[in-house]
């Protein structure tokens, strides 16, 4: 069954936590390692608007369905950095405009050829790019969905439990878009298919690492996804992967453990 656009836009709203008492937080504090992760996190679902930026320049701002999705799903995302911006806060971690914009500076030259390369490359390629964006969306919102799982296991904090699982309800729509999108675009298409397969294997990489340095990327895979628990988490995704047409067999979250020392 398909993705049924019109009803998610409808029914798409920013994340409630008006009903929560954040100040329990000044009695049950976070762990360093999960306020660490915390921040991590935040910084990526702020970062989204810029991810929208890239993609708004390639050929899938003409599919009118896919931008449809694209403002609602950004809209989301923005709340979900500010909830975690709230609790960053409580724990007197910097946050807001000031640390937004520093982190966009630190990107650098690469950040502002990133939307024209893109937009050469994926209008060279046509409209078979479009199933990449939705593949690489749908595999990056299963290590989100998964991520945010974890954390609830990990840190095993009641408060932050709850807000989670509201980020984690809101997330498992976004991935009923991308993987519904990928799997009707890479179906009986091989080139479509081959693109995307080289795309993964050569450029794809856990999400956050275009955006964090590589030391946080390595506390977040440690804290998320060390020890045989996540590592069979981690699996768990790549199975999942395994079963997008054309797409088995490339271990993209078990070579990102492994290439950053979680995995042996």
């Amino acid at each position: 069954m398909s993705f049924d656009v019109a009803t998610y836009a409808s029914t798409a709203q920013p994340l409630r936590w008006d009903d929560l008492d954040l100040g329990e937080f000044r009695t049950n504090r976070l762990s360093e390692g999960a306020l660490r992760c915390l921040q991590y996190m935040s910084d990526v679902e702020t970062h989204t608007v810029c991810y929208l930026r890239d993609l708004l320049v390639t050929p899938s701002h003409l599919d009118p369905e896919i931008t449809t999705f694209l403002t609602f799903w950004n809209m989301e995302e923005y709340w979900h950095g500010e909830v975690l911006d709230q609790v960053l806060e409580v724990h007197d971690v910097s946050t807001g405009p000031d640390h937004t914009e520093a982190l966009r500076k630190r990107l650098g030259w690469q950040d502002r050829v990133s939307p024209i390369v893109q937009s050469v490359l994926a209008n060279l390629l046509g409209p078979d790019f479009i199933a990449t964006h939705m593949t690489w969306g749908a595999i990056n919102e299963w290590c989100t969905h998964a991520g945010y799982s974890r954390f609830i296991t990990v840190e095993d904090n009641p408060m932050l439990t709850e807000i989670l699982r509201r980020i984690a309800k809101q997330e498992t729509r976004h991935i009923a878009f991308y993987n519904s999108q990928a799997r009707e675009r890479l179906e009986n298409n091989p080139r479509a298919q081959r693109i995307t397969r080289f795309a993964l294997q050569h450029k794809w990489g856990i999400v956050g690492s275009g955006v964090m340095p590589d030391a946080e990327v390595r506390h977040l895979l440690s804290y998320l996804f060390g020890g045989p628990d996540g590592l069979a988490q981690a699996r768990k995704i790549d199975t999942k992967i395994d079963n997008l047409p054309g797409q088995e067999g490339l271990h993209l979250v078990e070579r990102e453990l492994r290439r950053y020392g979680i995995a042996g």
